[in-house]
Order: structure tokens, then C-alpha cells, then sequence
């Protein structure tokens, strides 16, 4: 119980991450509350086919899926063989470049979500958004067991935790901000906290050696 608040406190990284995930966890949540407001009254969906910005998730988790798949077949499993273990760090590649899809699908989710532009506009910024994540989940759910192995389970306990209660506060204000900023303003700050995590990953990437050397934690 004490373990993974203990290693959230002292190791920089940990912190990092459980906070970067729990953002990421949280505007899921806060970004499906703007789904009903933009489908059903700016482009007059019935119940049903609000399903479809829905099922726009699953679309982008399928892409991002095969995309991952290709990478650890074509680039991370010849590198295994030729050069053997590499540093944890290098699990974290693919996010480097996903990290900039959070912000870009938010982006363009709200400066397209008017009844003058095509209802696809924003639906392509659902799945930008929900590929682009996918991949950033695979890097550090794959990045933070193989640095702590020891506390794995505790780990992955604390930061359950912590994405659970971050989305469950967020959904309660989600509606009411959009309703008062707007969608467009309100998911522009969705999109302004992920750019959050573009500077965190690229740190992580660069100094994360440097973190887990000064760690008692890691290995």
C-alpha cells in the first residue's frame, strides 16, 4: 500500500509518468463529454449515429496497433538480434513522435467542430487523438517494468490510481467547461495540457538513464 506512494514522491520519472498518464487518462474522459454537444447539435446526429464518434476510438487504437506491430517487427526486434538488450530508454522512440498527436487531434477536434466544416473534420482529429495515445501507453506501460521490475506490480497498482481518480474528477466540471468556454476554447485547453507532455517524454528519453542512476529504486 505504502510502496507505490513511496516511489511516486522520490523518483522523478515515476512522478513524471504517473502524472503524463493520468492527464492522458483524464481528457479520454473530459473529451468524450464534448462528443454529444458537437454531434447531436451542430451536426444534428440521432443517438445512433452519435456511436459513430465513438467507435472513432476503436478506429484509432486499431491504426495505431498495426503501426506499433510493424515497428517492433521490422525495427525493434532485428535491432534485439543484431545489438541485444538496448536501453529502457529506447523503448520510449515511438512516443517521441506520437507525443505530438494528443494536441494535434485535440487541435483540430475544436477549430473543426462548427456546422459550416464537414462533420469528418473533427471525427479524423478523434482518431488522431486515440492512435496517438495508444502508442504513447505502449511505450511507458513497456518503459517503467523493465526499469523497476521489482516494484513492477506496485507501479502499475499506483498508477491505476492515479489515472482513475484524476478521470473520475474530470469528468465531473468536463460538460459545464465546454457549455461556458465553448467547444472550441474548451477543448483548446485540452489540448494546451497535453502539449504538457511533449517536453515531459523528450526529457524522459534524454535524461531517463541519468534519473534511474540516481535512483534506488531502479535498475
Amino acid at each position: 500500500m505504502i510502496k507505490p506512494i513511496e516511489i511516486t514522491i522520490k523518483d522523478p520519472a515515476i512522478f513524471f509518468v504517473n502524472i503524463y498518464t493520468s492527464l492522458v487518462y483524464a481528457i479520454y474522459y473530459w473529451f468524450f463529454e464534448a462528443f454529444p454537444i458537437v454531434y447531436t447539435t451542430y451536426y444534428g446526429f440521432n443517438i445512433g449515429e452519435l456511436g459513430i464518434a465513438f467507435t472513432c476510438v476503436i478506429i484509432g487504437a486499431l491504426i495505431a496497433l498495426a503501426i506499433y506491430a510493424i515497428y517492433v517487427r521490422w525495427a525493434v526486434t532485428p535491432d534485439l538480434k543484431k545489438n541485444g538488450t538496448r536501453p529502457q530508454e529506447h523503448r520510449l522512440i515511438p512516443a517521441l513522435f506520437a507525443c505530438f498527436g494528443p494536441p494535434a487531434g485535440l487541435f483540430l477536434f475544436a477549430w473543426t467542430s462548427t456546422p459550416d466544416i464537414h462533420w469528418i473534420a473533427p471525427t479524423i482529429g478523434i482518431v488522431i487523438y486515440a492512435g496517438s495515445v495508444f502508442i504513447i501507453l505502449q511505450c511507458i506501460f513497456m518503459y517503467v517494468p523493465m526499469s523497476y521490475p521489482q516494484y513492477a506490480a506496485s507501479l502499475f497498482a499506483g498508477n491505476d490510481f492515479c489515472r482513475s481518480a484524476m478521470a473520475c474528477g474530470s469528468i465531473m466540471f468536463a460538460r459545464p467547461l465546454f457549455l461556458n468556454l465553448g467547444i472550441g476554447k474548451g477543448v483548446s485547453l485540452l489540448g494546451g495540457l497535453s502539449c504538457i507532455g511533449i517536453g515531459g517524454i523528450w526529457i524522459l528519453y534524454y535524461t531517463g538513464a541519468r534519473l534511474r542512476a540516481n535512483s534506488k529504486f531502479a535498475i
